[in-house]
């Protein structure tokens, strides 16, 4: 019997094995079997279990933040980008979050880390360890929802990370004059003593005012202050540091390390005698607070302070601090931390990876008045450490000269709330190791008698203005843990920020000199800011190619003056009419899109509106016009004019607009919905023979540029835009709105319904869904008429999306939707945006990267994964029985890794990649891309691809073998124990996996290596049987 050809061959059913089918019964498993088949599948840990991965020698990033690019786009996505936003409220340097949010959101990682470094110049040592839970994601509005805060360090780290993969070095602000031509009082000479947040901050914005004499003063030889002695690596790697800080010496300042206050004679007075009309104090608190039971202990005995222990840690896991091959703590058996702050938990997490076997957390209070972020202890939670709660130290126990364990009293609040410690109830605990972290303090005497003149307070820290930072003395400021005010790092890095503009004050003042009441310190500049992204079109110079289409966002002139003071280009003004035509919209009119799912609040990739043009009199809009004029010089207006096939009325209208001052005109010939049955708008765009007549009608009325706004609700746009060329038009814009009906709810009633009876028309889709629609539309004119001027409109919410038009043959960009997703000031990401992905096709060392986007590295959950192959000689996922083969055969390799400093630094000079070709202008871009577009039958079908699979990024969900079985070829199959997809050669290429994979890049198309073959199904010139 001859093979049935609509049934799967065997070979095809065995690969359909695991493939979704309808259920026709109930599922019957037993209870015992579903226990053990449910720890094959697991990926988080199994409750109860106890056992613990080795983790010695293991500094890899174990933060929960950390995101890859699929995550922070997707995190940024969901950011609602709030109205005076409470998370920056919650943020000590009052960042601007809802702006870099925005510009993640956007693929704008330059502007993103740009916003972030404005007002952190530690914008991704932050980004790593700020204790946002506390701060800024405290605050956020989505703690009210479901699905919960937003995870605003990961995308700050992000952020400022893919910047510092750009090499792009920090630049004094453009606006200032060259340092030889500034005032004398610039040429003060400033000191900092001690290299950490604080100090860095604070000579990073003094360096932005224009300072050019500013030293700072490390008595280590490295720098970095606690960030790099005490946050471990797996928390904040040191090159972080030296990027933050070769920012910094981008502006010039200078950095003496191996020498401190106190040592070789530098103290306040002598830097005064120097010159140094100015000093900053921050040198932290260099001294650990130690309880009496360990006086006269030691670390040959077993006893390490937090100040002994984590930078010995530091040095040895920190590629790049230390010169010198020094080694990590050897520790072995139970380690008791004391305390319950942050460098408590990050002594346990160390400690493990020096080889503690146990590490005990003891501390003096509860769980539920913990001082240290719930990040920092779910950390060491999840490593196995164990907490001991209410017990305070009572004595150290000693066996032949080492540590041997502790004696602890129980501690108790009393009903006044006072903290007690009973002696009868007492608790003894074996150790190898104890180290101690209460705190640290100020207690060198050579340092303290090293700050006179300035007074001390009680604690011993200097006596200082907590709003200036100013100390008793006027030329000295303090910022950091010695000022006794920041207890992070990010409050480190504010009080630099604050007394930054304080001693600017002062200088200025000693000088004669007055400074603004207001603060106004500058933000970060690099030479992407210089990019010029002005365009010429018509004999019009554009300050930059976006501006607001001719849409709600323009609904009235008050809102285009502010539209131009938040730095848009140019405005389209809401279409206008003659008064005999003027129009009254019904309500509601302007809804959500469908195409986006169930998505709601911002980032809705349509709209659909039934609003027609403006309420507003022509006399409106023409004196309007006129003041705008006058107050915006070299911004550009187009009047939006709309009138019937009436060459008088044309005649009119054009001549009322030209008079008004406008640069040049719209003929509104597509509004999809209402006007047309006005005979207006689409019924006078859909036929090329009125769309000819009406240009000749406006081209004799006027002598200002005018541009024919087309509708893609036509056979073919292109015979639309001839007409208006052949009319006379000077351009066209391309597109209107697409004629649609967004949806049906449950009861058959439309959604805008208007009135009683629910009654609704089609209206005009807008926004992302209808971008394939208009880029089509912009590039087929723009093949069809070269050099024809076009504004590209329909789905430009990015400067990504706008190079994509202008790519297309577009001149300029007009926006509608993307405002309606969130406000006017999106015009500063999509400006920095574009300048960023110019100046990055100059840069060599950057052409593999895609935009703003580096290439994807393999990793799992945003953190880089070790090729497993190479370490087993096989492939594993992260699930089950692999997951912990994975987990020790990574444990394995670490423990044996003879040198985990064995890892160079980059230079500060090979960071940065310099511009090596010149910076295209907008102008070289437009239409760069049509010459890949052409007819089908000009497609090379012998250069084929096939799909492949990255498996240490596949996190196995099976998505491309099920598109492939139901939509494709059959050519992926999937292991039923390790979930892992294989494309078979039979792969055609169709891309569909790649297309549904939720992980980016974890599948490519490559190069085929085999003749591409067809299926024909039956060989050729074989008749069917029937």
């Amino acid at each position: 019997m001859a093979r049935m050809l609509s049934k799967d061959l065997p070979d095809i059913e065995s690969i359909l094995a695991l493939n979704p089918r309808v259920r026709s019964h109930a599922a019957l498993y037993s209870t015992a079997a579903k226990k053990t088949e449910k720890k094959h599948w697991k990926r988080n840990t199994e409750k109860g279990c106890d056992s613990c991965v080795k983790l010695e020698n293991n500094f890899d990033d174990i933060k929960h933040t950390t995101l890859s690019e699929r995550g922070a786009l997707r995190e940024a996505m969901r950011c609602l980008k709030c109205a005076d936003a409470p998370c920056q409220k919650s943020c000590p340097t009052n960042l601007d979050i809802k702006a870099f949010i925005t510009s993640i959101a956007n693929k704008n990682y330059y502007g993103a880390a740009r916003a972030i470094l404005s007002d952190n110049p530690l914008g991704l040592t932050c980004g790593m360890v700020c204790p946002t839970s506390d701060l800024c994601v405290g605050g956020c509005n989505l703690y009210a929802s479901e699905e919960g805060p937003i995870n605003i360090g990961g995308l700050q780290q992000f952020a400022t990370e893919v910047f510092s993969k750009m090499g792009i070095p920090q630049v004094r602000n453009p606006h200032l004059p060259p340092p030889e031509q500034m005032p004398e009082s610039y040429h003060s000479k400033i000191a900092l003593i001690g290299c950490g947040p604080a100090s860095i901050s604070c000579a990073t914005f003094l360096a932005r005012l224009g300072y050019s004499d500013i030293t700072i003063f490390e008595k280590q030889k490295y720098v970095g202050g606690l960030s790099s002695s005490e946050i471990p690596q797996f928390r904040l790697p040191y090159e972080v540091v030296q990027f933050e800080l070769d920012l910094m010496k981008d502006l010039g300042v200078k950095v003496v390390c191996e020498k401190g206050l106190g040592e070789n004679g530098m103290t306040l007075l002598s830097l005064k005698e120097e010159g140094y009309k100015a000093v900053f104090i921050g040198i932290g608190l260099p001294q650990a607070n130690r309880h009496r039971i360990f006086e006269g202990l030691s670390v040959e005995q077993g006893f390490y302070t937090s100040k002994d222990f984590l930078p010995l840690v530091a040095k040895a896991s920190k590629p790049g601090m230390c010169a010198c091959g020094w080694t990590l703590p050897r520790l072995h058996g139970s380690v008791i931390v004391l305390g319950a702050g942050d460098t408590a938990f990050d002594c346990a997490t160390s400690a493990l990876r020096c080889g503690a076997q146990r590490v005990y957390v003891v501390f003096r209070r509860g769980f539920t008045n913990i001082r240290a972020v719930p990040e920092e202890m779910e950390l060491a939670k999840e490593e196995k450490c164990e907490f001991l709660p209410f017990l305070s130290p009572r004595e150290v126990l000693l066996k032949g000269g080492r540590v041997h364990g502790m004696e602890f009293c129980r501690t108790e609040q009393t009903e006044t709330g006072d903290w007690v410690e009973d002696q009868e109830q007492i608790t003894r605990l074996k150790a190898d190791f104890i180290i101690s972290a209460f705190g640290s303090v100020l207690s060198d005497p050579k340092v303290k008698e090293a700050m006179a003149p300035i007074r001390l307070n009680r604690w011993g820290l200097p006596e200082l203005n907590p709003e200036s930072m100013q100390c008793s003395e006027p030329w000295v400021f303090a910022g950091g843990d010695v000022a006794g005010l920041a207890n992070t790092t990010v409050e480190s890095v504010n009080d630099g920020k604050q007394a930054s503009w304080h001693i600017h004050k002062y200088l200025q003042a000693i000088h004669g000199q007055t400074v603004s009441a207001q603060p106004q310190l500058p933000l970060f500049y690099s030479p992407i800011d210089s990019v010029d992204i002005s365009v010429q079109m018509c004999g019009i110079k554009f300050p930059n190619p976006f501006g607001l289409a001719s849409a709600p966002p323009t609904t009235s002139t008050s809102m285009i003056r502010r539209a131009f003071e938040q730095g848009w280009g140019f405005a389209l003004t809401k279409t206008f009419s003659l008064d005999k035509d003027l129009v009254t919209n019904v309500s509601p009119r302007i809804v959500r899109g469908t195409t986006s799912g169930p998505i709601y609040g911002p980032a809705q990739g349509s709209f659909l509106n039934i609003e027609l043009i403006s309420e507003k009199t022509a006399a409106y809009w023409c004196q309007s016009v006129t003041e705008l004029k006058a107050d915006f010089p070299h911004n550009i207006i187009i009047s939006s004019i709309m009138c019937s096939y009436n060459k008088a009325d044309w005649t009119e209208l054009a001549k009322m607009a030209e008079a008004s001052g406008a640069d040049a005109l719209e003929l509104n010939l597509s509004c999809p919905h209402g006007m047309g049955e006005r005979g207006m708008g689409l019924a006078c765009g859909q036929d090329p023979e009125l769309v000819r007549n009406i240009c000749r009608w406006v081209r004799q009325a006027v002598k200002i540029p005018f541009f024919a706004k087309l509708t893609p609700n036509v056979t073919n746009i292109v015979d639309i835009a001839k007409a208006a060329h052949e009319g006379g038009a000077d351009g066209v814009t391309a597109t209107n709105t697409v004629s649609g009906l967004m949806g049906l709810k449950a009861d058959g009633s439309p959604w805008p319904g208007i009135g009683r009876d629910k009654r609704t028309t089609y209206g005009g889709v807008s926004g992302n869904a209808i971008r394939p629609i208009a880029l089509r539309a912009v590039s087929a004119i723009a093949r069809a008429l070269p050099g024809f001027p076009i504004l590209a409109t329909g789905g430009i919410d990015s400067a990504e999306s706008g190079l994509q038009f202008l790519h297309a043959g577009a001149s300029v960009l007009q926006v509608c939707s993307a405002v309606q997703n969130q406000d006017f000031t999106l015009i500063e990401d999509y400006c920095m945006g574009l300048k960023a992905l110019l100046y990055l096709k100059s840069i060599e060392e950057l052409q593999d990267w895609d935009g703003q986007s580096p290439p994807t590295a393999p990793h799992q959950k945003g953190k880089p994964v070790p090729r497993l192959e190479e370490l087993v000689g096989k492939k594993l996922p992260s699930f089950g029985p692999y997951l912990e083969e994975k987990k020790m055969a990574i444990a394995n390799y670490k423990k044996k890794l003879p040198n985990l400093i064995d890892k160079t630094i980059p230079s500060s000079a090979s960071r940065i990649n310099t511009a090596k070709k010149p910076v295209p202008t907008v102008q070289d871009v437009i239409a760069r891309a049509l010459k890949h577009i052409g007819a089908y039958q000009e497609l090379n079908n012998q250069e084929q691809v096939q799909a492949l699979i990255d498996e240490e990024m596949c996190i196995n969900c099976g998505k491309c073998y099920m598109t492939c079985n139901d939509s494709g070829y059959q050519a992926i199959t999937f292991d039923p124990e390790t979930h892992l997809p294989v494309v078979q050669d039979s792969c055609t290429g169709c891309t569909l996996c790649l297309s549904v994979c939720p992980i980016v890049d974890c599948i490519r198309m490559v190069a085929r290596t085999t003749p591409y073959v067809p299926k024909r199904g039956l060989p050729q010139a074989v008749m069917p049987v029937c």
